[in-house]
Parts: structure tokens; sequence; C-alpha cells
């Protein structure tokens, strides 16, 4: 009986708790509006920063609640719970830099405001499930404030990701060594016949636009659906338009009234492998440093992983030494592998920067060196451009290649801190009056005025060039009184510089080496080419097929730069391959499209048929037809496309996907595009009304002053009351 009524009390004092948590929540709610656009972008205004937060992860729910929750299922280490134990080595990982406890941890070490801002992106989620009960969350059915510590950078992926998992299982498992990687290291590396990812920045200054204006080009190249758009304003200054990685809180890029600000994937060597001499002395794990014998930290966890309908559980015991956690062996050597991992700097970082006003303010922003893995193109009201090749650059002894697994015994291989950003490769307001970066090197990001190679160690800035960097150079330099639609046009400039450089040189191997008749056919449509993508062009199509063919049997593309001479084309052994390869290239069009000379809109398609994340696609299923683009041959507007499961036609997963070119002046004005649509569920009228749009180029206006939000206003709610 007593235990009974004990049982009662506890049941009568839980449900007055949530009670009283569902009022607050309510309460909070009230001070929030959202108002969707004729697009279903959302506005959302808070009384304070904490509201508009609370705001936003509501309005991000309701346009793809399973985006935001697979985004912390990876995070925090649970997608095991998910997808099963072939998912438990990501979990690992994730612990191995932050167990939950070491989260919580820095969650209560963060300021009071901070600490605001993640209850309120907690609540927010929280109340949507609380509204929502027919939504049935996956594998987390409570958001917690220290959720956002995991996942506070939000790029691609985030550092962590450049750790192998493979590695990770081989040692953990079996105490395995795996050979290292082609680049001589223990971490993963894009593979470069893939579509690249990253961003294009572009800022030009006053002096090369009509207005006057600074502007900025927003382009980021990611997975498309990855970030969606969005509007935050709040009394306490906030009032940020952009794109936001499903399940963050602040706008990672975009623009406020005055400043804006677009990342680009950077290859600044910011992650080091530490190789350990481990030590076993009495069955304690020690590590040798310098004259130091140290011992080898060990941390317990229990990942679930999901068998069946059922969950099981596995321990692991893990180690870290003061270099960061033992990821992987090489030959009889531990591993430790470091990166940036100051979650609540981090967090701070990525959030103060959507409220700052000069480029003073943001500058000194910078300092805070928590941006690892990004580059910042930069422009503002006052009519400053600015670029910043990384943040977050760890200070090395030049003796060592770091480029390499260096020898953790020897102190002298220790980071010496972070240089500042002073000593980092950066640029403010160059005589030519513009600055790109496409994940390409800092040293042609300003034409004559860049930055110079020899003035900076080398694994500040080991980035090649590409064909994107060179497209963007040479648009730049004849650049002048732009206004913000030849911006966008500039950005959508349909000529393919890979194709200017690999096939005049097929045109040169077929005269010496004549292929047949279908061969010669191509040739002479090659041959009137002026090297522009479009919806209608088959001699792209041709291209296409033909370079990423000649990708696998010579080389990277990227490896044909304008600095590199041709000189083996001229070899009669090559020539006659190339042309052999245009033959089965052709035979191969034949065999999969039913002729060769197909249009490349008719192969090159856009299509959305689910709001699914694993996408499938359908050759006998509605598209539309795209004319853009896979940025590895240089294209600006990236669509990067292939043949996916049972298909023979290309279909666009990536690339493009928001983009925004804005004007600052008095007033900021911008236009923007977003990959189909803001909304994920197919009975939306925003899931595919951007779609043609998308494939035309057609940017629409943002709306963002409080006149230009009502004038467009379709729905006006306040979260749980829409």
């Amino acid at each position: 009986m007593r235990f009974a009524l004990l049982l009662m009390a506890w049941g009568l004092l839980t449900s007055a708790c949530q009670q009283t948590e569902f009022q607050a929540w309510e309460e909070q709610a009230s001070q929030v509006e959202i108002i969707r656009d004729d697009f279903g972008v959302p506005h959302i205004y808070g009384k304070t920063d904490a509201d508009a937060v609370f705001g936003l992860l509501y309005a991000q729910c309701e346009d793809d609640f399973r985006r935001v929750e697979r985004n912390y299922i990876w995070a925090i280490g649970r997608l095991a719970e998910l997808e099963g134990e072939e998912a438990i080595y990501s979990d690992l990982r994730a612990q191995l830099f932050m167990t939950e406890e070491e989260a919580k941890q820095a969650y209560e070490s963060a300021p009071d405001w901070l600490k605001e801002l993640c209850q309120a992106f907690a609540d927010g989620i929280n109340y949507y499930l609380y509204t929502h009960p027919e939504v049935k969350p996956q594998v987390i059915t409570r958001y917690e404030p220290w959720f956002p510590l995991y996942f506070f950078e939000g790029s691609i992926g985030g550092d962590i990701e450049r750790i192998s998992t493979k590695r990770i299982q081989a040692f953990y498992e079996n105490q395995e060594a795996l050979a290292l990687s082609e680049y001589g290291d223990g971490l993963n590396h894009p593979d470069p016949y893939q579509e690249p990812k990253g961003s294009n920045g572009i800022a030009v200054s006053g002096k090369l636009t009509k207005s006057g204006n600074a502007m900025l080009l927003i382009n980021p190249h990611t997975s498309f659906y990855f970030r969606p758009e969005v509007h935050v304003v709040s009394q306490e200054g906030l009032n940020a338009y952009g794109a936001v990685t499903w399940g963050q809180f602040f706008v990672y890029q975009g623009f406020n009234e005055k400043t804006g600000w677009i990342h680009t994937s950077t290859f600044v060597d910011f992650i080091d492998e530490f190789e350990e001499e481990i030590v076993n002395e009495d069955g304690k794990l020690q590590y040798r440093y310098g004259d130091q014998i140290r011992p080898v930290d060990s941390v317990v966890v229990s990942l679930d992983y999901l068998q069946g309908d059922s969950l099981r559980s596995r321990e692991f015991t893990f180690y870290r030494t003061h270099h960061g956690p033992i990821t992987h062996k090489i030959e009889d050597k531990w591993v430790a592998t470091k990166i940036n991992w100051e979650p609540v700097n981090a967090l701070i970082q990525s959030y103060t920067r959507t409220k700052l006003s000069n480029y003073s303010a943001f500058r000194e922003m910078m300092n805070m060196r928590t941006n690892s893995s990004n580059n910042t193109v930069f422009a503002d009201s006052d009519g400053n451009i600015a670029y910043f090749h990384g943040n977050f650059i760890p200070k090395r002894d030049p003796a060592f290649d770091f480029s390499r697994p260096v020898d953790g015994s020897n102190p002298s291989t220790d980071w010496q801190g972070l240089h500042p950003v002073e000593e980092s490769i950066t640029l403010l307001n160059p005589e030519s009056g513009w600055i790109q970066n496409c994940n390409s090197t800092p040293f042609t990001a300003a034409g004559q005025y860049s930055p110079k190679r020899e003035d900076y160690p080398v694994y500040m800035a080991p980035d090649q060039e590409n064909f994107r960097g060179i497209h963007a150079v040479s648009l730049l330099e004849n650049a002048s009184n732009l206004t913000l639609e030849s911006f966008r046009e500039l950005a959508y400039d349909p000529f393919i510089p890979a194709f200017a450089r690999l096939i005049p040189a097929l045109i040169r191997a077929h005269q010496k080496q004549e292929g047949n008749a279908e061969a010669q056919q191509a040739i002479e449509l090659l041959s009137n080419w002026d090297f522009r993508t479009g919806k209608e062009s088959i001699a792209m199509s041709v291209a296409h097929f033909y370079a990423t063919n000649y990708q696998r049997e010579f080389r990277d593309l990227n490896q044909l730069t304008e600095n590199e001479k041709l000189e083996t084309h001229s070899d009669p052994q090559v020539q006659k391959k190339m042309v052999t390869l245009l033959e089965e290239t052709l035979l191969q069009m034949e065999e999969d499209l039913g002729t060769w000379k197909t249009p490349w809109g008719e192969i090159n398609r856009f299509q959305r048929l689910s709001g699914d994340m694993d996408l499938h696609y359908d050759d006998d299923q509605p598209y539309i037809p795209v004319g853009m683009a896979s940025g590895r041959w240089g294209a600006l507007a990236s669509f990067g496309a292939s043949a996916k499961e049972g298909t023979k036609r290309l279909y666009g997963s990536s690339g493009n996907s928001f983009v925004a070119v804005v004007e600052f002046g008095k007033r900021v004005r911008a236009k923007s595009i977003l990959a189909g649509g803001q909304n994920s569920d197919p009975n939306s009228p925003h899931f595919l009304d951007q779609a043609q749009r998308y494939a035309d180029g057609n940017f629409k206006e943002v709306a963002f002053y409080p006149e230009e939000v009502e004038q467009r206003a379709k729905e006006r709610y306040h979260p749980g009351k829409r």
C-alpha cells in the first residue's frame, strides 16, 4: 500500500512538473510570431534572442523535422539506435571527442546568455513535438540544451568526419592497424572524381557596381535540402537572413542589414595525427612524452544499437592522451588525432557573427579563431569587402611534416598555440575591387593584388587552384557597372573552363588519329562549340561523358588548370587512346540514352519525388531539364548530377542549394533561390515551388524589411497556433 501511494505521489509530481513546463513553452510561444511569405520562408519575430531561437527551431521542425532529428542523432552519437550496429563506430567517434557528461559540463560552463539560447533551442523542438503528437521521434524523444555543443560550426559534416570510422573500428575491435591513405595519413579525404563539395564566395566593392555599393554572392555547394532559408529577428538586435543547417540556431551563411558572410570549405591543415609511444607498466597504460611517462586516460562508455526490434548495448573503453583521443593505429603505434574542439567558444562565434554591424566588429569576432574548416568572404554597408583564409590555424614547428603523422613523444611536435588572425592570410579592400574564393588557392583571390604564397607557411594554404577559381577570376577581371541582376548572371555564367582546356586537345588528337564515323561527327560538333553549357546543347552532353571517362583513364581534370602544360597530349599513343575513349563514350551514350545526340537538358535533370532523406529517382517520372553543369568542370553555378540506382539519366543531388546575391547600401537588398522548395512535405505548396526558378536561375526577391514581409505575408501565427 505504501509503495502504491509513493508511486501515485511520484506520478502526480511528474505530471505537475510537465504541466508547468508546457505552460512555460506556451508562454514563450505567445511572444513569438512566425510569418510565412509567398514562398513559405519563415520570418520569425521574438521579443528576445531566446524567443527568436525558440521560434526558429519550431519553424524548422514544421518544414522538415526528420532532418533536424537526423542531424542530432548523428551529432550526439546515437545513430546506431536508428541504423543498427554498423553505425556504432560513428557513435563512438562522437564520444571520443566529447562524452555526454562532458557535453553537459561544457553547457554549464557557457555564459548565461548562451545557455538561454541552448535552452530555447531544446524548448522549441520539444514544444513542436508536444503540439504534434502525430510526429513520432525515431530515437530522441526529448531534446536537451547541451545538444548544440556537439554541433557548433555549421559546415558539411564538421571536422569530425575527417576521422575514419573504419580505422576506429579496426583499433577498438581488434587492435589492428590499417594501411595509410594515398596521402600518407589516416584521415578521410574526398574522392577527387566525385562532385566537389564546398562553396563559391564573391565580394565586389562599389568601384565595380552601378550603385557604388558593395555586393556579396552567397553560393554554398551542398547536398540539396541540406539547409533551409530563414529570417530571424529579435528586439535585442538580431536580424539575420540566410541558410541555417537543420537543427542549428544560427544563420550559417547569410546577411543582416549591415554585413554579409559566406563560408567556403578550406584546405588549411588544421588536423594532426600524433604517433604515441605506449608503455605498459604493471598493467597501467602510459605514454612517453619527452623525459616524462604520462598516464593514458581511459573512458568507459556504453552505446546502444538496434538489432531487430530491440536495443542492445556494447561497452567500449577508449583512450586519450593530451594530444586527443586514440583513433587508430599505424603499425605498432597508437595514434591520437587532434582537431579543433572548443564547443562553447565555437558556438559563441557562430552566433555572434550574425549580429555584427561592420567590418571592425567582424574582424574582432574572428579573433576567437574557432571556425576551423572554412574560409570567409565578407561585405558590409560601409563598402568594405574582406577575406579570411581559414581561422583556426595551429602554429607548428616547420621542421616537421604535419601532412603526415608525427612523433607524439617529441614535445617539439606539439601545437604552439594558434596563429593570430593578423598572421593568417587575409584581404581587405584590394585594389582589384573584387575577392573570390571557390575552395581554391587564396593566391588568386584578388588577381594581381592577391596574397603571395612565399609569405606564408605551407600548412596555412596547401589549397590548389581549380577551374571554378579560374572561371571566377576571368569574369571578375572584366566586371564593371554591376547590378544585382548582372551580378547574379555573372554567378551563372555558362562557360565551362575545363572543357576549354580538354576538348581542343581531343580535337587535335583526332586530327592525328582519326576515329570512326561517329567520332568524326562528334568532333565536328565540338569544333563549333563555344564551351558554354545549356539545356539544348548536345556538345555539352558529349563533353560531360567524355570528361568523366577521361578522368578515369588519365587523371583528375583539376590537374589541367591553366598553369599546366599539355605535352603528354602530343604523344601519338596518348592521342590514339583519347580518340578511342571518345568512340567508347559515344557507344556508351548510345546504349544508355538511345542516341549520343541527346540535348543536355534531357539528360541532366532536377527531380524531387518525395521528402525522404534518401531520395529515389525514376527516368519515367516528371523532371525539370537543367542546363547547369558540374562544379568539377568549373561551372560556378554547380549542379552535381549523376546516374542513380535504376536510372540512365543524370539527377542533381548537390551543388547550388541556397544561393543569394546581396547589395549593401542604405537599405540591404537581396535575391535568393532554394533548390526545390522550403518544405519537405510533397503535399505542401512549397515542396517544389522554386524548382523551375532554380533550373532557370530566376531568383526571388528577398523580403527583409517589415513592410516587405507584410506585403508578401501569406500566413502568420504563434508556434502551436497554426
